[in-house]
């Protein structure tokens, strides 16, 4: 199974600007260095469809109606990108002692 890739707005929006001026998918593929011509279709139909939003959800992420996850304060929401910090901190840690590890059986 492949890893996801997150591509930025900017070149999603650029991708499909370039389908509606005609530039063959191929093309666009190579030049944006987008791995799937499937992802360009999907991004087209959300277009077509006028569903501006979903472009800037994460991967993976397709939260009901658009609009991302709902929070009841300022509080809350705060709470819950400290938690995510507080994971990608955990998880680069764990990361750095492998590679320590692994140093020292070279």
């Amino acid at each position: 199974m492949g890893t996801r890739v997150s591509y930025p707005v900017e070149v999603k929006l650029k991708a499909i600007e370039m389908r509606l001026a005609g530039v063959p998918v191929k093309e666009v593929l190579s030049q944006l260095n987008i791995r799937n011509h499937t992802q360009l279709k999907t991004w087209m139909t959300w277009y077509k469809n006028g569903e501006m939003h979903r472009f800037e959800q994460p991967v993976g992420k397709q939260y009901s109606y658009g609009k991302g996850p709902e929070f009841d304060s300022e509080t809350s929401k705060l709470k819950a990108e400290n938690r995510q910090l507080k994971q990608q901190i955990e998880i680069l840690k764990k990361y750095k002692e492998l590679e320590r590890k692994w140093y020292q059986k070279l």
